[in-house]
Formats: C-alpha cells, structure tokens, sequence
C-alpha cells in the first residue's frame, strides 16, 4: 500500500492519537498493513519512549523486517530495551548478512547482547564475515544459501528447498557444488520447475557462471549486478568453494553508499557513516573543516600571484574587473571535465591506458567551447561592457581577456581530466580530485595565464 505525502503525515497523526488514547488494537491493525520500510518511517516520527511498544505490537516476522529499515540510534535503543528472549526472537528472525550490518554499527556492549543471544551456528557465521575487510564482498555475503549437488534429482532439489528454505534469504537461484565444495553451477527455481522430476543437477545446471571472491572490492561485485542484471552472485574463497552469496539488495546498499561518499568527497566533505539530520553538529564541523582548512591555505598560492602582478593591475584597473569571471569560468569547465571522468571510472568505464584518448577528447572540446566562449564574451566586452557601461575597454584589453579564456579552458579540462585517473592509478578515491580542489588549482593557472598575457601585449 503506497500513501501520498499529505495522507502519510495524516496516517502518522492517527498513530500518535492511537498510542496517547493507548488504542493498540487500532494502531496494530493500521501498520500490519503497510511496507515494512515505511512502518520504520513512521516509528522514527514518534517520541523515542513509544517506539519499543510499536514495535512489540507488530507480528514477529513484520517486526523483525522493519527492525532492519530501523536507523542504528533507534535500533541501539531497542535492544536496550528488549529482554533476553525478545532478542532471541528477533535475532532467529533475521537474516545473517543483515545480523553483520546492524553489529558493525553498534557499540560493544550491544554486540555482546546480539552475538549472546544468537545460536552457535550463527555466532560462527557472524564472526567467519565479520574477519573480512570492511569493503570486501566477504563483509556483504550471507551465508543462508542452498546449495545442490551434481548426482541430486529434480525431485530430490524440490524437497530440500522446501525443508530449508524457509530459513534461506533466496531461493531463486541455487548452486551447484562438488563434495569439496567447489562451485560447479546453478540452477534457478524456473529451471527445476520446468525439468522433468528425475533429471540430475549436472543435467539441467548451468556451467557458465559469475562469481566474486571474498576479498573482492565490494563495489566492484556491487557494479556486477547492474551489468549482468543479477538477483544473486557466488561468493568463493582462494580455491574457488561456495562460502555464500551477495544478494541484489545488499549490492544496492552497497551502491548508494558508494555514491553517497563519492558526493561527499566531490564537495570536499569527509564522509559520514549516518544520515545527515542523525549526524551532529560537531560531527558535521569535523567533516567538513578539514578540507577547507586545506583549501583556504591553498588558496594562498591565488592571493600571492595576484599580490606579484600589484603593479600590472595598477597600470591596468580595468584587468582587476574579469579575475573572478576568468576563474569561475576554469573552475566550471575543470569541475565539467572531472566529474565526467570521475563517473567513468566509477562505472569501469575509463582506466589509465584510456588517459591518451580521454585528453585527445578533452582537447577537442576545450577547443570548441573556448572559442565559443571567448567570441561571446569579446562580443560582451566591447558592445556591453564599453558602449553600455563604458567601462575602459580597448581592443588589446579585450584580446588579452579572450586569449586568456581560451587558454583557461583547455589547462582547466586538461587538469580536470587527467588527475582524477592519477589518482586512481596511485590507489586514491578519484573523487577527491572534484570540484573544490581543482577549482583550486585552476584558479592559480587562470591568473598566471591572465597576467603572462596581459605582460606581452600589453607591455607591462
């Protein structure tokens, strides 16, 4: 059931009202309806002290699929609350991959809870993921899988997935795997119904199948699922055994995640583990000031050349008038340049032997668009800025401002294009190479171009 913007604010009042007026059969019945993502939503808007009766009013099963949507903060608060054996339930309900994420996100004394109040077998498995690197496909797997073998029937496979998948994250796809465990193939469910009842795994499986490797980038498995439109991947070790399997939903979290750090980096910001309203005020302030302690001391080096050229500006007044206009102008045409090579190797698209062919293109367009825009703007110069505003614009004034642009233009996509693939081949995040610190750069080379121009043909 979806709801509207107005009629979910209206839904959550009703809540409210439900829980003041202690109505639960009411409020019970409201949520059992609704997506599991949205009744966290909803808890998330209510006063802290309701949540955990919320929460116990919903069916096991529901509340256990909307203490996953839940933020770390409400979940911690939860599991204070609960009793021994309501975290038993809840954590029997979970998926194990979902178990991993809400421990990496929680503070110890809560992990001993979680890890005590699970089964044996699962205290195995949690602490087998949580061994891999932090963004490692192994950190991502579950390992509640189903996995045949070669000699089984169809008959056979169809009632081991009806014993054990129940308990299983999917049942869509299951693999095929020797007595060693050695990834053999797959088979999906369509493929089982379809078959005849007595034909073997090894008939009817698929040989020709993708995997990941435990220590593989998790971004890189996440970029799998998007290009072979999987629902599921394989997840082997060093000698190529089934240790588990990545589900499509864990890629997209991955994804986002991704993404999100990438944004953050762009802007200069250090990359924060919660959302932006759960994140505070002190937290905010040392994720950003950092880079822009950085930037402003960088930006000395901009301040020191304009301060060397003192003497050409005072000659010249009217050059002081387009400094901002022919930085804005690099910076823009750099962040163009580096935002676009930057999201090509996020998609594997651009590696470092494409850095020829990416500057030839870059070129090309630096060209083009400066030209343009330096037409334009002489245009402006001398028709506007002269005649309108009568500002002291000569000819040579305007060329050195126009030969100026061209020339920013094509070091701000040469130096947009290049150093983020720089980066990537030196083991850096390319995005760190964005906006702000290429506007840097670009700002320092537009206002050495600007004054080496203004020195030659306008002699000073």
């Amino acid at each position: 059931m979806s709801y509207e913007k107005e009629s979910f604010e209206a839904l959550i009042e009703r809540m409210r009202q439900y829980l003041s007026e202690k109505k639960y059969v009411q409020a019970r019945e409201t949520l059992v309806d609704l997506e599991p993502v949205d009744i966290a939503y909803i808890m998330e808007t209510l006063p802290e002290d309701t949540i955990p009766v919320v929460f116990r009013l919903l069916p096991k099963e529901l509340a256990a699929e909307v203490f996953v949507e839940l933020d770390s903060d409400s979940q911690e608060n939860l599991i204070k609350g609960f009793s021994k054996s309501e975290l038993k339930e809840v954590v029997d309900e979970l998926y194990l991959d979902d178990v991993v994420d809400i421990i990496e996100e929680m503070p110890a004394n809560v992990v001993k809870r979680i890890i005590a109040s699970a089964d044996a077998d699962t205290r195995r498995d949690i602490n087998n993921i949580l061994q891999y690197p932090e963004s490692s496909t192994g950190s991502i797997m579950t390992t509640e899988y189903i996995d045949l073998k070669t000699n089984m029937t169809v008959e056979d496979a169809l009632k081991k997935i009806r014993r054990v998948g129940q308990d299983m994250e999917t049942i869509n796809v299951m693999y095929i795997t020797d007595p060693a465990r050695h990834l053999l193939g797959y088979v999906t469910i369509r493929d089982l119904l379809l078959a005849d009842e007595n034909d073997t795994m090894e008939e009817i499986m698929d040989d020709s199948i993708i995997s990941a490797s435990t220590m593989d980038d998790q971004e890189e498995t996440a970029r799998k699922f998007s290009k072979y439109d999987f629902l599921t991947m394989p997840v082997v070790d060093k000698e190529h055994r089934l240790v588990g399997i990545v589900t499509v939903d864990d890629a997209l979290d991955v994804l986002v995640d991704e993404t999100t750090e990438d944004i953050e980096k762009m802007a200069a910001i250090t990359p924060t583990e919660d959302s932006y309203l759960n994140t505070g005020i002190i937290a905010t302030v040392k994720s950003r000031i950092p880079w822009l302690l950085l930037l402003m001391v960088s930006a000395t080096f901009t301040g020191q050349i304009i301060a060397s050229f003192e003497d050409a500006l005072a000659a010249y007044t009217v050059l002081t008038a387009y400094i901002p206009m022919l930085m804005d102008t690099g910076g823009n045409c750099g962040s163009q340049a580096s935002v676009t090579v930057i999201r090509g190797i996020s998609l594997d698209e651009i590696k470092l032997k494409d850095l020829t062919a990416v500057i030839w293109k870059e070129i090309r367009v630096a060209v083009i668009v400066g030209v343009i825009l330096a037409v334009c703007n002489f245009a402006k110069l001398m028709l506007v800025d002269k005649l309108l505003f009568h500002n002291p614009i000569t000819f040579t004034v305007a060329l050195v401002i126009c030969l100026t642009l061209i020339i920013t233009v094509l070091a701000a996509k040469l130096v947009g294009c290049s150093l983020p693939i720089f980066a990537k081949a030196m083991g850096f995040d390319p995005a760190v190479m964005a906006s702000p610190f290429i506007t840097t750069i670009v700002d320092a080379i537009s206002l050495l171009i600007y004054f080496q121009f203004a020195k030659m043909i306008l002699h000073i």
